[in-house]
């Protein structure tokens, strides 16, 4: 019997063949092709390779040319902005792109062609282009894919595109079920032509920029079950149209800038199970309709304006996971007697008027990860029962009024990663058990009046990040029993005394370190600079001496320095800012070094992020102690070398400190001319310099300032005029420039020398020609009077001999009239 070869029956066409090497691991990607099962009755048959090489159609496994080379045009695109991507090393024109990665094809049975000759050919259906690159592209680099109409899954996300949303090219995609552009740089307003996608079931565009209100044509996209529009800049209401939706099953708007009220009949959407409208301007009161909800199973209205008190009923819904109320005007009435028929996992009742104790009810919840009920007035002892919750990840009871010592079961709380019970009135020690909480990530203590000299020792495994025990009544040593892993140590405004402990050199991944409002002595270690991190480092108000170390500079990351209010001497030497690339320019921080902290939370089924802005910053900013929100705490650039007892020249290296925003070296002993550099100090808003010697004039170069809106040189030497031009025009606060030696200038109102306009000149004369003038006058003017004299009367016609003495009876008026 001849070898027999088995072979699938295959629709072979006439138009491409060509030849394949199959190897039995090979699947091929939206086929349902698997290699045959051959049977040979000769080995000898066989190549000496694996491989087997038969003849069959690529058309079977090939996306039409078109669509090859449209995507081939986006890889071009891609390439051009960033080379270095390995994303698409499988993408190439010799092999057929239903093979390539990110790309998944029909199989030919089921392609939409209407073509006979392709009638069996697959086409593009699903594009995953998600995490392509960081570097920022243009919205047009898209173009290509709108001409692959096949598509029907479109993912984007999580990539740098910018600029406006194509209206066209989308609007060609009309086989869309699945469309994600979330986490990109889009701007502008949502095309209208996204709205006829009829087919669409998933639209993720949240975190993105862009902007203006809900269209009513959201209403179009009745298929739709997942709408995800959140952390863009959307105003105005919600649409009324979203009512339309009765497919809707999970809605996340929050984070815009929607107002208005919530519809009232959003109770209609009996398939929502998931609606979060956090962070917005929302107003009015909880929708009555919302209690049709049957499937509601989280609840996130936390941010908003709502007014009313919190409904009863909302207590109702068995499926009801995850409730966010906090931070509105809503309020809790005290007297309510709730029993809840759901199983929370998460609650947060921020600010919503709470008093006495912990109600009851919570309590009961057994099965909660996490639990905010900050900013209220709650009060008594900490509840111990709290930490007995297996499940407990997130507690805050900050800003209310607790008071008594820390249970020391705090430990039990194994999952706890966030524990927030800062400004409150607890007292005591910390109880050490705290150590024991291997996943604790932020630990906020501050503004209570704990107090003690030993701090828990924590293993070097534990995940902390941030820890503030600031404004408390601690003392003894600073302590340095943290986790080597911490990025953020507060211990400002308690009684810590001593010198700087060698060993925080081992804390080397901190990022901010606050030991102000201490009795810290002793010099500043140079051990510092193994503190490679190091951001934010406020030593103000203790008790150092000695000089500034060169090495210092070595910190190169440095953005806030603060070392006001010590007992420093000697110069600011010039390498101390030669390599404080930090404050030289301003770049951003890259997200894991920032000094607030984000926490993903699992809740339910899904997870979602916490951000947890941390205690404020406290510094003198602007002649005034003001908090610095840690949320934005990476845009401020501060050095304060006040208050101490610095001398000599100032250094004109300090003018290459370019990202400065505050400059404060008011307080000390600095003398000679303000650095002509200072003028390159181009983004400070405020500059102190009061209170030294510095004489000379203030340089011209002040001018050139143009975000200063603070300037203080009173108290020194200073003369001359102070610069006219761009910010040094408003700077006209007299005191500011109050007791110098000779400042002169518009700004305190008092004229320079060269400001004054010439005297009027006396008119001269010459004194030895004086009396021939006048004899000459007087020789001239009488005869001429005299003729003149004579003229008037000759003309009158009274020039006339006088009369005999008796006529005077008979002309009486006559007489009269001549002696008038």
């Amino acid at each position: 019997m001849p070898t027999q070869h088995y072979f699938p029956s295959l629709p072979f066409s006439h138009e491409i063949l060509c030849f394949i090497y199959i190897h039995p691991s090979i699947h091929f990607k939206g086929s349902n092709y698997k290699p045959p099962t051959m049977v040979m009755a000769n080995p000898s048959h066989l190549l000496q390779s694996i491989f087997i090489i038969f003849l069959l159609p690529c058309l079977s496994w090939s996306c039409p040319e078109y669509q090859k080379q449209a995507l081939l045009q986006f890889k071009s695109s891609v390439l051009a902005i960033n080379s270095s991507l390995h994303t698409f090393d499988s993408w190439n024109s010799s092999s057929s792109c239903c093979l390539w990665d990110k790309v998944t094809c029909s199989s030919p049975s089921n392609s939409n062609s209407t073509s006979t000759s392709t009638a069996t050919s697959s086409v593009v259906i699903e594009l995953h282009l998600s995490n392509l690159s960081t570097q920022l592209m243009p919205s047009n680099l898209l173009a290509p894919l709108f001409f692959i109409r096949s598509l029907r899954v479109l993912d984007f996300s999580h990539n740098s595109i910018s600029g406006q949303i194509p209206a066209l090219g989308f609007g060609n995609l009309s086989n869309l079920v699945h469309l994600d552009l979330s986490s990109n740089w889009f701007n502008g307003s949502i095309p209208l032509q996204l709205f006829q996608l009829k087919y669409l079931w998933y639209l993720d565009m949240s975190s993105n920029s862009l902007r203006g209100e809900l269209p009513e044509e959201i209403g179009n996209l009745t298929k739709l079950q997942q709408l995800s529009l959140s952390s863009n800049k959307f105003s105005n209401g919600v649409p009324s149209s979203i009512l339309h939706l009765r497919e809707l099953e999970e809605l996340h708007l929050g984070n815009n800038s929607l107002s208005m009220e919530i519809p009232s009949d959003i109770g209609n959407l009996s398939n929502l199970s998931y609606m979060s409208l956090w962070k917005n301007k929302l107003t009015g009161g909880v929708p009555a309709s919302m209690q049709k909800l049957n499937k509601l199973n989280s609840l996130y209205l936390e941010a908003n304006l709502l007014t009313g008190e919190i409904p009863l009923w909302l207590f109702d819904f068995k499926d009801l996971q995850d409730l966010y109320l906090g931070g509105n005007n809503l309020t809790w009435n005290n007297n309510m007697k709730v029993v809840p028929k759901c199983r929370l996992l998460g609650l947060s009742l921020r600010s919503c008027g709470l008093q006495g104790d912990i109600p009851e009810w919570i309590s009961t919840q057994t099965n909660l990860v996490v639990l905010i009920l900050s900013h209220n007035k709650l009060s008594g002892s900490f509840p111990n029962a709290l930490f007995r919750s297996s499940q407990l990840s997130t507690l805050s009871l900050s800003h209310n009024n607790f008071s008594g010592e820390l249970p020391e079961n705090i430990g039990d709380a194994k999952l706890l990663r966030i524990l927030r019970l800062n400004r409150n009135s607890f007292s005591g020690p910390i109880p050490r058990s705290i150590s024991r909480n291997s996943n604790l990530q932020i630990l906020d203590l501050s503004y209570n009046r704990l107090s003690g000299n030993i701090f828990p020792v924590f293993d070097p495994q534990v995940n902390l990040l941030y820890a503030d025990f600031s404004s408390n009544e601690f003392s003894g040593e600073v302590p340095t029993t943290f986790p080597p892993n911490i990025k953020a140590l507060a211990l400002g405004s308690n009684k810590f005394s001593g010198a700087l402990p060698s060993n925080l050199t081992k804390l080397r991944n901190l990022r901010r370190l606050e030991l102000q409002d201490n009795n810290i002595s002793g010099e500043l270690p140079n051990s510092l600079l193994q503190i490679p991190y190091l951001q934010v480092l406020n030593l103000r108000n203790n008790s150092l001496q000695g000089s500034i170390p060169k090495i210092l500079s070595n910190l190169q990351n440095l953005r806030i320095l603060d070392l006001s209010s010590n007992n420093l001497t000697g110069e600011i030497p010039i390498e101390f800012v030669n390599n404080l690339t930090g404050m030289i320019e301003a770049s951003p921080i890259p997200t894991s070094q920032t000094s607030d902290f984000a926490v993903e939370i699992s809740s339910s089924s899904k997870s979602f992020i916490i951000g947890i802005e941390v205690t404020e910053l406290t510094v003198n900013w602007k002649k005034s102690k003001q908090g610095l929100s840690s949320h934005n705490i990476d845009m401020y650039f501060l050095l304060d070398l006040s208050n101490n007892q610095l001398s000599s020249e100032i250094p004109a290296s300090l003018g290459a400190l370019k990202a400065l925003k505050m400059l404060n070296l008011s307080f000390n002993k600095f003398f000679g001319k303000i650095p002509t550099s200072f003028g390159d100090l181009q983004n400070v808003e405020g500059l102190d310099l009061s209170h030294n010697k510095l004489f000379g004039p203030i340089p011209f170069a002040f001018t050139k300032l143009q975000q200063l809106t603070t300037l203080d040189v009173s108290n020194n030497k200073l003369t001359g005029r102070i610069p006219i031009g761009g910010q040094m025009n408003t700077m006209a606060d007299p005191n500011f420039y109050a007791n110098n030696s000779g400042l002169c200038g518009f700004q305190i109102r008092v004229p320079c020398p060269g400001d004054l306009p010439p005297a009027p000149k006396l008119q001269e004369y010459d004194n030895k020609k004086e009396p021939w003038i006048l004899l000459e006058a007087v020789g001239i003017g009488y005869p001429v009077g005299f003729l003149l004299t004579i003229g008037i009367i000759f003309v009158v016609g009274y020039f006339n001999p006088s009369p005999p003495s008796n006529s005077r009876r008979h002309h009486p008026h006559r007489l009269i009239r001549q002696r008038i």
